[in-house]
Parts: structure tokens; C-alpha cells; sequence
């Protein structure tokens, strides 16, 4: 690791894949209890002689060599771990002190220290006390794709047919001479990777992913006993529901059945982009439900959920996640959860390309709440969309950009160059022209490396 990474490393400072410690002669039990969450969870960087703030103290020069040999030895005695996870150790030297660093990659295995499983959450090690936190670290640690499984005796009979044609007029109608719309049924279904044969086992048939997207409501329940979206409106009794429905279908119906439901329950605004009127409500719901639908681990048994109430619109769904943590329009990196299943809504017009529904996000909740959306990632992803309240006007055709900047810096609390010009709607190099000028008057300071770079409003500030 040269300084420049290890500079990164500090700045960033502790979270899922970061942790500091102090280490004396020998290394303390929390390391090796951060030694198994890494491996646990996403894999990350152990810096031993940091403190918690990123100052560097360094180890003790001489035990340099003791402290990574402990190190080694332990991960590899059967008494203190299941199975050895995979480390890279090594030292480094950075103005005049020595920090050993350990990297710990992610691995296939559930790891255990002392008999007990731990889970990396934001920037704490935490024991895993549940079966339902076990059962999503195992789902979450597969690494094949769950829509793929093959159902040996799942047929044509147990498949809602009659949705192909409506399947075919989308297709057709998203794009012109689509191949599916003078397909036959058992051509449509192998193109669409229903029916896939597995090369592990040889068995040839319909997937999860078939069952899922037409399969009869009985063959669902049968097959995946814990998928359902519970939807719900919460608005003067917060014990009760003012409206709800418990959606279980197959997922080109279910869409329709969970949109016309928050289409009913939400307000619609007139909103102008260029010279087109949009729905905002449409298009913030049909991400919401897509993402749901699309992106969710069928295997897992949290049930996803669709809350409207005084507030916004909520949606929850299990997932199998790479990164934990809160998106932001520079900070993510999209991952098919399903890939058949989202080519499929992507053919029909429903989905568009990997990652679009997070930018969509960004760019029109701010018209539709006058916020920021919440995005967060984990074993259950969790998507909120503010209602507006009068914060904004949000009707023109396009936002003045300064005034996105302030309002990202007020109620998210930093802006950054991507986000003000997803939400604007500019290029960025038009929001780096109205920032500069803002820097240089002291309204707004830059903070971060030009990579990472995150502009605030002064501490002093009363914009």
C-alpha cells in the first residue's frame, strides 16, 4: 500500500470496510472479532495503530514482527476460528511510525470467532443472534443466482400462458420489430431465460424466475411460501391501516395491482420537463416498484413492504447486497439482484438500464418532496421518498442551481458536483461554473480530495 492509498483509507475513516485500533504488544480480541465481520460481511481494511478519530500513533516498532505472526497463529487455531479466514498483512510506514495493515477479503464461508458469528453494520462488529440474521449472511454469501434454479416437474401447465401476449404487445411496443413479438411461446421462453438447463446437475426446466414472473398464484405460494409485498396506507392512526393490500401474484400483475394502489393513495403534480408534462408520481412509484420487485432475494423470508403515510412513501425489500450503507448519486454501484428478471421488465418497458432508477430517484424526488430521497442499503434495502409540504415550489421546467446547492447542503448536509446535476438537470460542468464563484465568496467550502470532493456551508453560516 503506498501513502497515497493509505492517506485515502484515513480520510475516509471508519465504516463498513474501515476500522481503526489501537494495538499494544499483542493484538486485543475486538480484532479478531473485526477479522471475522470483515469476512463476514464485505471484506475491508484493519489499520492497527489508529485511533478511532484517524490519528496515527503507529505499534511499538519492536513487536512489529510479534504482533503479525499472533495474527496469523490465531486465525489459524481451530479453538479461536471455524475456518481460517483469508488475510493479506502487511506493514506500513508513514511519517516516522509503523501501522500494520490487514486486509480480509470476502469469502464463500461463515465465519466464527469463539463460536460466535459476527456482522459488519456500518462501523461496528455485531453478534449474530438470530436465525434470521443467519439465514440472510448464508443468502447473502451464495454466489449463484437465485432466479436460476430449475424446477424439475414445474410445467407450461402450472404457468400463467396467457400473459405472454400482453408480454409480447410491451416488448413490441418498447421497441419496434422486437423478436418476441412473432415468437412463439417455447421460443419466447427459452429467449427470455425461463427455461434454462443446469450445467451443474443437468436437469433442464423452468426456473424460480419463471415461477415468479407467470406462474399461477397456487404454484407460487408453493415455491417461494415467503414472497408477498404488503401494501399499506398509514396516515391518522399509527396502529392501524386506512387502506391496504397483500399482493402475492405473479410479478407482471403484481406491478400493476401495487401501482394503481399508491397511484390511489398518493398526489399527482404537474410538472414540466422541457416542454413535456410528466407525471413525477408515476415515475417515483414505478422505480419504488420495480426496484422491489426486480431486485429482491426470493429466498430470503422478509417479506418487502410499500408503507404510504404523512410523510412520504416507503419501500423495504431483502436483498443481497455488495455495499452497505446510504446511496447518494456518486456513491453506488449497481448490481443485478436478478439479472433475467430485470432483462425481462427492461424488454417490456418497465425497467430501463442498470442504475437509471437510482439516478430517477435523485433527479425527481426533489421536484416531488422537496428532498432528498433515502437510500439505504443492507441485508433489506430501504427506499423513502419525501412528500411535498410547501418546501418548494418544484413546478417550473428546470431548478435554478444555486438554489439546488444551498438546499442540498441544508437538509442533506453536503453537495456534491453528480448530485446537484442529477437533480438539476445540467451538466457538471455547469454546476462546477455556479460552485466556483461560491467557494471564492465563502458561502459554500470545499472539503475532500477532487475525487471525493463535498462542499458545506460554512460552521459560522446562516444560510
Amino acid at each position: 500500500m503506498n501513502q497515497a492509498d493509505f492517506e485515502s483509507l484515513l480520510e475516509r475513516g471508519e465504516g463498513t470496510s474501515i476500522e481503526f485500533k489501537r494495538c499494544g504488544n499483542v493484538p486485543e480480541h475486538d480484532t479478531f472479532e473485526t477479522i471475522c465481520s470483515f469476512a463476514n460481511r464485505q471484506g475491508g481494511d484493519i489499520l492497527l495503530g489508529v485511533l478511532n478519530d484517524g490519528t496515527v500513533v503507529g505499534v511499538n516498532e519492536s513487536a512489529a514482527l510479534d504482533i503479525q505472526r499472533n495474527i496469523v497463529n490465531r486465525v489459524n487455531d481451530p479453538q479461536a476460528f471455524n475456518a481460517p479466514p483469508l488475510l493479506e498483512i502487511e506493514p506500513v510506514h508513514y511519517e516516522g511510525m509503523t501501522v500494520i495493515r490487514v486486509w480480509v477479503p470476502i469469502d464463500a464461508i461463515v465465519h466464527k470467532y469463539k463460536g460466535i458469528v459476527y456482522d459488519r453494520i456500518v462501523d461496528s462488529d455485531v453478534k449474530v443472534e438470530t436465525d434470521t440474521q443467519l439465514s440472510a449472511m448464508y443468502i447473502r454469501k451464495q454466489e449463484y443466482y437465485s432466479e436460476r434454479k430449475v424446477y424439475r416437474y414445474l410445467t407450461k401447465d402450472d404457468l400463467r400462458l396467457d400473459l405472454l401476449p400482453r408480454i409480447r404487445e410491451m416488448a413490441v411496443a418498447k421497441k419496434a420489430n422486437h423478436p418476441w413479438g412473432s415468437m412463439g411461446d417455447d421460443d419466447l421462453l427459452r429467449s427470455a431465460n425461463l427455461f434454462l438447463k443446469d450445467y451443474e446437475t443437468g436437469q433442464e426446466g423452468f426456473t424460480l424466475g419463471a415461477a415468479l414472473v407467470l406462474g399461477k398464484d397456487e404454484v407460487i405460494a408453493s415455491i417461494a411460501p415467503a414472497y408477498k409485498t404488503d401494501a399499506y396506507v398509514q396516515r391518522d392512526d399509527r396502529d392501524r391501516y386506512d387502506d391496504r393490500i397483500v399482493v402475492k401474484t405473479n410479478l407482471i400483475e403484481a406491478y400493476d395491482q401495487l401501482l394503481a394502489f399508491a397511484q390511489k393513495h398518493l398526489p399527482d403534480k404537474f410538472f414540466l420537463e422541457g416542454t413535456q408534462a410528466i407525471s413525477l408520481r408515476d415515475v417515483i412509484c414505478r422505480e419504488l416498484i420495480v426496484n422491489t420487485l426486480i431486485h429482491r432475494e426470493y429466498t430470503s423470508p422478509f417479506p418487502a413492504k410499500m408503507v404510504i403515510n404523512a410523510e412520504g412513501i416507503r419501500t423495504e425489500n431483502a436483498s443481497r447486497p455488495r455495499f452497505i450503507g446510504q446511496l447518494t448519486p456518486e456513491r453506488f454501484n449497481p448490481l443485478p439482484k436478478n439479472p433475467i428478471i430485470a432483462d425481462l421488465f427492461t424488454n417490456i418497458g418497465r425497467a430501463d438500464t442498470l442504475g437509471s432508477g437510482t439516478r430517477n430517484l435523485f433527479k425527481y424526488s426533489w421536484a416531488y418532496g422537496g428532498a432528498q430521497p433515502v437510500l439505504s442499503e443492507g441485508d433489506v434495502f430501504e427506499a423513502t421518498i419525501p412528500i411535498l409540504k410547501g418546501a418548494a415550489s418544484a413546478m417550473g421546467a428546470s431548478f435554478d442551481v444555486d438554489e439546488v446547492i444551498f438546499r442540498m447542503v441544508t437538509d442533506y448536509g453536503y453537495a456534491t458536483v453528480a448530485g446537484v446535476a442529477a437533480i438539476a438537470d445540467v451538466t457538471e460542468r455547469t454546476v462546477r461554473r455556479h460552485i466556483s464563484p461560491l467557494v471564492a465568496d465563502g458561502r459554500i467550502i470545499a472539503m475532500g480530495t477532487t475525487r471525493d470532493r463535498r462542499y458545506t456551508l460554512p460552521t459560522d453560516s446562516g444560510e
